[in-house]
């Protein structure tokens, strides 16, 4: 709801925009959604005013997680600055999970956040009651990120995995991958790009044109809904409509998808597949 452009064409500047966006956040607390997944940098805070004033009346029933950057210019000082206008515009004295806002991790990357003390300067914000969780978000996976995690000063992590990117977590044979890491190390993992960013009902309507954008974005999302090993499937809607619809997926448990069934690829004499 930040950016700029981001999926659509509207002008996020706009006040009808605005009060859309506000309509479907507070339906989408209505209909039983309760996580709500912002950063400063979506918008220049726009998506964390909006979410603000949104979620004000639901505060106690909905958990709220924000972002944090890192770069060569963190300090401590920089970044307590920081939370606080996120605070600020999320209208609360405290978030429910402030998380690293992060990329593809480099080994490099993973040297600087540590010997930097960000991941102890998050856990004093736990402290001191400006978080009640502390995560790290990413692109995928990597042997930095790996490193990160066995810190153990992480509640949470947010990775992209979808559809098209399952490597995070494989079912091909038993599960693998940074997901079931995470889960060993008693870490609650969510998922960025859920839907695919649009990509992958851009491929598939590019060869069938006829098919419905909106049933293969919630083929999409029922994918990840589908994933025992996942805790929360974070998805990005503006409108009233996609909220219901969206809500509508998340309570028809009869619609989850099979997985390890899906990911069978050998055939046994009979037909049998395992």
């Amino acid at each position: 709801m930040g950016l700029q452009g981001y999926l659509s064409g509207e002008d996020r500047e706009s006040p009808e925009f605005r009060a859309e966006v506000i309509s479907a956040v507070r339906l989408a607390a209505e209909l039983g959604i309760t996580y709500f997944d912002t950063a400063p940098g979506y918008g220049n805070g726009r998506s964390e005013r909006i979410l603000g004033e949104a979620l004000e009346p639901d505060r106690g029933r909905v958990i709220v997680a924000t972002k944090y950057p890192f770069g060569p210019a963190w300090t401590p000082e920089s970044a307590t600055d920081g939370l606080r206008s996120s605070l600020e515009r999320l209208r609360t004295d405290c978030v429910d999970v402030l998380q690293l806002h992060g990329g593809f991790f480099s080994d490099g990357q993973a040297d600087a956040i540590l010997a930097s003390g960000a991941l102890e300067w998050a856990e004093a914000m736990r402290a001191a009651g400006r978080c009640r969780f502390t995560g790290i978000t990413a692109e995928g996976p990597s042997g930095a990120l790996e490193r990160l995690l066995r810190t153990r000063r992480l509640d949470v992590l947010e990775i992209q995995y979808n559809l098209l990117y399952q490597a995070v977590c494989d079912h091909q044979r038993e599960p693998a991958g940074i997901v079931m890491l995470a889960r060993s190390l008693g870490m609650g993992v969510t998922t960025m790009r859920t839907a695919t960013s649009g990509l992958f009902q851009r491929i598939v309507r590019a060869a069938l044109p006829q098919l419905d954008a909106g049933t293969l974005t919630r083929l999409a999302i029922n994918f990840v809904l589908s994933t025992a090993e996942i805790d929360c499937a974070i998805v990005g809607m503006c409108a009233p409509e996609e909220v219901a619809a969206n809500a509508a997926l998340a309570s028809d448990t009869a619609s989850r998808l099979d997985l390890p069934a899906l990911h069978q690829r050998y055939v046994e004499p009979g037909g049998v597949r395992r």
